[in-house]
């Protein structure tokens, strides 16, 4: 009686075959169901997670309509519409965020795959990633022992492990963005207060997310009253809504995002030099190839990337040193924490913390300190020469959006917007 294979019929690496050639399918540049499962697991530690606490729902809302109002009063923008508060856990928060930067994440992936793409009838032997197969010959030798890699030749039969790895680039792309992808908005979102933690557009409507865990968490911490860390957290999320929700801002800045992702090119080279350890017998150690995601896409950016970062960080530092000038003047009269709270969570804001770090450099919406300070010194610099009501310029139309070189010097775009704008200030 013949024995069968380790590959055959009820053999030990049977089912491990199966849910690796699952794994690693998908019909995109991304693998979703992997990016929602890192995600998850990142969210939370893979510990329990209890439900949003009703109490802490309910006064959200409250403080939501009055953070809507002192904005309004604030910016010279009051919401055309009532907006609407959800609360959810990190877990939610992770999978509507990564709906929400599907796109963007799909284009990025797309413009990374084409790049590692060899060129038609060049396939491995002409460099790049179409070379990763031999990288992992090794170790799938050892899974196939007497029926492995090699034996085919021997028995006449195909082996299935070279067969599902065949075409390793474009079966591991879509699966290694899914884990990263998963693992920074998963990692993100257990830091994340409501949905504009980062300066990024969302999509159009009146919805804004909270997460009350996270808030009345950071309050605990901190010795704070958590009305006070609510309130602030609404402000924030009113006045960054204010101006990303407007239609001719966020098309400006998705342009400039889309633009920035779209210009990913892998270098090939230290890609295969971070994956010739993988094991591919263990999926973990797939993460610990790439090693940390902010430092991995940090080496990774070219020069188109840098170029394109000038116009987004300098629109980005403008709608941040606005939202900041917003709140100081809304909030402070509110809260009797402002000022020791507002340090604390600015402070939260800028410290090292690789989600935030991972996904700011994946979109080009990654701001240092001496970011946050040039858009706060455009604000007051604006506002010495000009008054607090010439602020509404900024967004009134595309034409009151500062170009960079306007960032650093406020007069030039004070005299370019008294021009353009019929009726002055």
């Amino acid at each position: 009686m013949s024995s069968l294979g380790p590959f055959g019929s009820g053999g030990p690496f049977e089912d491990i075959v199966r849910n690796l050639a699952r794994l690693f399918s998908s019909p995109g540049p991304v693998n979703w169901d992997v990016a929602k499962q890192f995600a998850q697991w990142a969210s939370t530690g893979g510990q329990p997670e209890p439900n949003v606490d009703p109490v802490a729902r309910v006064r959200l809302e409250e403080l939501l309509r009055v953070a809507e109002l002192r904005v309004g009063e604030a910016s010279g923008f009051p919401t055309a519409s009532l907006l609407s508060l959800r609360a959810v856990t990190p877990t939610e928060w992770a999978a509507r965020t990564l709906e929400a930067w599907k796109p963007l994440l799909e284009r990025l992936a797309s413009a990374a795959a084409e790049s590692m793409t060899p060129p038609p009838g060049e396939g491995a032997a002409g460099g790049g990633l179409g070379d990763l197969p031999g990288l992992f010959g090794g170790a799938f030798g050892q899974l196939g022992g007497a029926g492995g890699p090699g034996a085919g030749a021997g028995g006449g039969q195909e082996d299935p492990m070279a067969a599902m790895f065949g075409n390793l680039p474009k079966m591991i792309g879509p699966f290694l963005f899914g884990m990263q992808s998963g693992s920074m908005v998963g990692e993100l979102a257990r830091r994340a207060m409501g949905q504009y933690d980062l300066p990024m557009p969302r999509p159009a409507g009146p919805e804004l997310l909270a997460v009350p865990a996270t808030i009345d968490g950071f309050a605990a911490e901190w010795s704070l009253p958590a009305d006070d860390v609510r309130l602030w957290v609404c402000l924030r999320e009113v006045a960054h809504h204010t101006v990303l929700g407007r239609p001719h801002v966020r098309e400006r800045l998705d342009g400039l995002i889309g633009d920035y992702v779209g210009a990913f090119k892998p270098d090939t080279g230290f890609l295969e030099e971070r994956l010739a350890g993988l094991d591919p017998t263990d999926l973990g150690s797939l993460q610990s190839a790439l090693g940390d995601p902010a430092s991995f896409l940090s080496e990774m950016q070219n020069d188109t990337q840098r170029r394109l970062l000038v116009p987004l960080r300098a629109l980005l530092s403008v709608v941040t040193g606005w939202v900041d000038h917003v709140m100081d003047r809304a909030g402070r009269p509110l809260i009797d924490s402002y000022g020791p709270l507002t340090e604390a969570l600015h402070r939260r804001r800028l410290e090292d913390h690789s989600g935030a770090r991972a996904v700011g450099q994946m979109f080009g919406v990654e701001l240092d300190a001496d970011s946050v300070e040039r858009g706060q010194r455009f604000v007051a610099g604006v506002i010495e020469r000009a008054g607090e009501d010439v602020l509404v310029r900024l967004w009134r139309d595309p034409s009151g959006l500062p170009t960079p070189a306007e960032v650093d010097a406020p007069g030039l775009w004070l005299a370019r917007t008294e021009l353009e704008l019929p009726g002055g200030s």
